[in-house]
């Protein structure tokens, strides 16, 4: 990619990220650099939606007498995802599906409030 197409990709990476499920909305420098690295290595953006969204899926899948988890806080917290997701694509069908529940479960329900024990 050329210097604009590269800084389009870290922009949009850092976007889906801040706008995921249960993350805390905020980029730090090493979200940043993972995201050009992610932009070096070739991974396609459709990639990291779908790593995004089906980890939030997995998250929410949690029985809701579990201790609420803490909101993700680095771009780094996906990675596994992302590779697993590279080894083995996912159809784009399942995670449009994820992403309308995940949706349509965000306007149901308020988040849940994380209090310090």
């Amino acid at each position: 990619m050329t210097q604009p197409d590269h800084a389009l990709y870290v922009q949009r990476v850092l976007d889906l990220y801040r706008s995921a499920p249960d993350t805390r909305g905020r980029c730090r420098t090493a979200d940043r650099r993972l995201a050009a690295d992610l932009n070096q290595r070739g991974v396609p953006l459709t990639i990291v939606r779908a790593a995004l969204i089906l980890a939030a899926a997995r998250r929410r899948a949690r029985s809701p007498a579990a201790h609420p988890l803490a909101p993700v806080a680095s771009l780094h917290y996906f990675l596994p995802v992302i590779e697993e997701l590279l080894a083995d694509p996912p159809d784009p069908v399942y995670i449009d599906l994820l992403s309308s529940r995940l949706k349509a479960a965000a306007v149901a329900t308020p988040p849940r409030v994380h209090r310090a024990s």
